[in-house]
């Protein structure tokens, strides 16, 4: 595919193709119809019996068939050829856009592709400063462009190929060839399961034309926002239309709560008698109230609020849920192309509603690693992804930690499927108890990270920091002078296991000065600040 062919396409001629195969298809419905009524039906009417009429009955319902299975294969080429307007159509679309901007900016694209531009600032036709970078940009776009024609080429010619031998052997008349290709239309309208691994989720999302992606996001955004595997600005805008809904349907919910119920059933031998469902509905409304609250916080975020700016630094929203508990996967940055990555892992009492907090840490978070190495870019991930105990009592059981294993493992070997060019460094956090879930799954999966940090933990499934499957040496642990919450437990046995503080655990110690055990992200303390050097690849001499 070169810009000459694909800019000059007369894309009327395969929507002309489709009109005339819909046309066609009418017609073979019409001759099918009266095949069913003028024939086969009345056939049927007359009382015939022996060897013959079993036969005539079995080759009747056999041309049926047939003929059936005709005006699928018939459906199939008219959706092909649809799909191959459409591909064609985003990527004519694209290359015009981005050879009307090369132009508008004083540039020269070639036929080849190369573009040149005027380099002497007192030319009327200065291309700028930055043109270089500008026109890495441009050749981005425009070979962007010719591959998604020549994907969408290179499917329409699978697709009609394929199905053009079904029309000259016969195949696309037997109804498993029939049902088969009716499978493989469907698939392109249905995304991957959750839970599927993130290279089939990646191939699958490959597989589509840059138009059939957008029609996805656009009309299936529930099917592909929480995907691993998918890239990540994909993913933002997907869940950025599903949390306007989720908005809508919960606001629905407090209006459809009804007025408040009596608090008091009675009295029994002069004791008042509480009304279980005036509770439920406190319950109920603050649960809702609490997420709605949750949700303006979020969308203050990244849709870069004055007081949530933080520096310009956009936000991408890689996954949620507003159900139960809920769950809120926030990005600091963008992952696929960052140079390090971090993903904390919260705590106790973590859920959908106080996902604010954490996005606030991965604020920090980015601003110490930039500190660290301002050559760098750094994306902070908030993984508010699983079901996390609600109070100390609940935080003693492994359940929490066992059930979060599956997806946070999922969710770091798709950072590492969907990241662009060479491998970013990537570190994986957790607090309290989140180091609990953190170690648990670094204990049982093979995690693609270079870096783990361990924060204020109650200890983490093992008792060495060899057995969470990386080198000690990228083991980092820290706790505050001021961090109380393990004091009750004994020096070196904590609840999960060997304490990670311990010397013979074999983790590096960072700084945490006087941090309390809610307060390690305090901006220029010096925990963040090691924070930082760790996330970034620059840990320094560390103790």
């Amino acid at each position: 595919m070169d810009i000459a062919t694909l800019k000059n396409a007369n894309l009327n001629n395969i929507t002309t193709a489709k009109t005339a195969y819909d046309t066609l298809i009418t017609a073979f419905g019409q001759h099918s119809e009266s095949w069913q009524h003028d024939v086969a039906n009345r056939l049927g009417l007359y009382v015939w019996n022996g060897v013959g009429a079993e036969g005539a009955a079995a080759e009747i319902t056999t041309i049926t068939t047939k003929l059936e299975n005709a005006k699928k294969e018939l459906s199939f080429i008219s959706r092909a050829l649809a799909d191959a307007a459409e591909g064609f159509a985003a990527a004519q679309s694209h290359l015009i856009s981005a050879l009307d901007d090369a132009a508008a900016k004083k540039f020269t694209v070639a036929a080849d592709g190369t573009i040149s531009w005027d380099k002497e600032p007192t030319s009327a036709n200065y291309a700028g400063d930055k043109a270089e970078e500008t026109a890495k940009e441009l050749s981005r776009r425009i070979t962007a462009a010719l591959n998604e024609a020549a994907h969408a080429d290179a499917e329409i010619e699978k697709r009609l190929g394929h199905l053009s031998q079904n029309g000259s052997n016969g195949t696309g008349l037997d109804s498993a060839t029939v049902t088969k290709d009716g499978n493989d239309v469907a698939a392109l309208d249905k995304a991957p399961a959750p839970g599927t691994d993130p290279n089939t989720v990646k191939t699958w999302w490959n597989s589509l034309t840059e138009a059939q992606q957008q029609r996805y996001i656009l009309n299936h955004p529930d099917q592909v926002g929480n995907l691993d595997g998918i890239p990540v600005v994909a993913r933002d805008q997907a869940n950025r239309i599903n949390l306007e809904r989720s908005k809508h349907d919960l606001r629905l919910q407090l209006d459809h709560l009804g007025p408040e119920p009596k608090p008091l059933l009675g009295s029994v031998k002069g004791e008042p008698v509480s009304n279980p469902e005036y509770e439920e509905w406190h319950r109920k409304k603050k649960d809702l109230e609490e997420k709605l609250a949750s949700i303006g916080t979020i969308e203050s975020r990244l849709n870069g609020d004055k007081l949530k700016s933080r520096d310009g630094v956009p936000a991408y929203l890689m996954g949620f849920d507003t159900n139960g508990k809920g769950r809120a996967l926030i990005s600091v940055n963008n992952p696929d192309t960052a140079d390090n990555v971090v993903t904390f892992v919260p705590g106790t009492t973590s859920r959908f509603a106080t996902a604010g907090g954490d996005v606030d840490k991965a604020d920090e978070m980015v601003k110490a690693a930039r500190a660290a190495d301002g050559g760098k870019t750094t994306a902070a991930i908030a993984w508010v992804g699983y079901d996390a105990p609600q109070s100390l009592p609940e935080a003693v059981a492994d359940s929490y930690a066992e059930n979060a294993e599956k997806d946070l493992a999922r969710f770091q070997n798709g950072l590492r499927t969907t990241h662009e060019g060479g491998p970013s460094h990537n570190t994986i956090m957790g607090h309290s108890y989140g180091t609990v879930a953190v170690g648990f799954t670094m204990r049982d999966h093979k995690l693609p990270v270079d870096d783990v940090i361990l924060v204020g933990s109650p200890g983490v499934g093992v008792d060495h920091a060899r057995d969470l499957n990386i080198d000690p040496s990228h083991v980092y642990v820290a706790r505050g002078s001021e961090d109380t919450l393990m004091h009750y437990a004994p020096a070196t046995s904590l609840l999960f296991g060997l304490d990670p503080m311990d010397t013979g655990f074999g983790a590096h110690h960072l700084q945490a000065g006087d941090s309390d055990h809610s307060h390690y992200w305090v901006p220029r303390k010096v925990a963040v600040q090691e924070f930082g050097k760790v996330i970034a690849g620059t840990p320094g001499a560390l103790k």
